[in-house]
């Protein structure tokens, strides 16, 4: 862990730059734009969007302007809740190809296991979900599959059916909901644990003896906690609009937390906020 451009490597094969650019909540427009060509101007190749965010056509020309090989980014993006099913999941896809103005991505992902328009038969309408993102990686149109906000019983049930085991699951992962049996889960099925909210979407600054370690280690609170989810062996998403903190928050690399530290950092369970669980949410 030196540089944001060093990789995990997914139960594929497929390498994943360990630090990714989050767009949730960036705007779509001159917002998302700007978020993300300051990212990958200050060494981001990871960016991270969803067609429930609005903004994929934002960072997909965000991404076109800047320049860069194709092949030196890693993009990813999620099916929708209103999507789920075999066809629908196939439109999808494309659809967010399109809008991003790419011919693959390198993950895709099913954003939430258990929609409230589909409780009723969840399961199923993942597995069919899941069948067409297994085309997609079959025919190229993507690198790696993923989920996102599953539950180990969500797991249990995708892979019951499915011929590909997820390489990702992306969840709420932060020092305020450190999802321990799902984190277990996916290290048990070599799935990889992605942290989007690794800041807790700004709550997690108001925690006193967070900025006392920041000031310890001569770093922002937001560098401490992107440092401390890497330590976990996490693959944090932080966003930011502001072009300063995009580029403080790359600067995690000569630094390392104490293990005590740490672990005074893990006891804050609930401080600011805890994951939505997907079996009630009203989406």
């Amino acid at each position: 862990m030196n540089k944001l451009t060093d990789t995990y490597t997914l139960n594929n094969g497929v390498k994943i730059p360990i630090v990714g650019f989050g767009t949730w909540q960036s705007k779509d427009g001159a917002e998302a734009y700007e978020a993300v060509k300051a990212a990958l101007k200050a060494g981001y190749r990871h960016i991270d969007t969803a067609a429930a965010y609005g903004n994929e056509e934002s960072v997909g020309k965000a991404i076109k302007d800047s320049g860069i090989d194709r092949k030196e980014l890693f993009v990813t993006s999620k099916l929708w809740n209103d999507d789920h099913g075999y066809d629908s999941a196939k439109k999808a896809l494309d659809l967010s190809l399109e809008k991003l103005g790419l011919d693959y991505l390198d993950l895709y992902l099913i954003h939430w296991p258990n929609p409230i328009k589909f409780r009723n038969e969840w399961q199923e309408k993942n597995a069919d979900s899941w069948r067409a993102m297994e085309e997609g990686l079959d025919n190229g149109k993507v690198r790696a599959i993923g989920v996102s906000n599953f539950r180990p019983h969500h797991l249990d049930e995708l892979l019951k059916t499915a011929k590909v085991t997820p390489a990702v699951n992306q969840i709420f992962l932060n020092p305020s909901d450190t999802e321990d049996e799902t984190v277990a889960y996916n290290n048990e099925h070599n799935i990889l644990s992605e942290a989007y909210s690794p800041l807790g979407t700004g709550k997690i600054f108001t925690i006193p003896e967070l900025k006392d370690i920041a000031a310890k280690y001569d770093k922002s609170v937001a560098q401490i906690v992107i440092r401390w989810s890497l330590q976990h062996g996490f693959l944090p998403l932080p966003k930011s609009v502001h072009a300063d903190r995009i580029q403080q928050n790359t600067d995690i690399f000569d630094f390392e937390l104490s293990d005590e530290d740490v672990k005074v950092i893990d006891g804050f369970h609930g401080v600011a906020g805890l994951a939505t669980d997907p079996d009630t949410a009203t989406f």
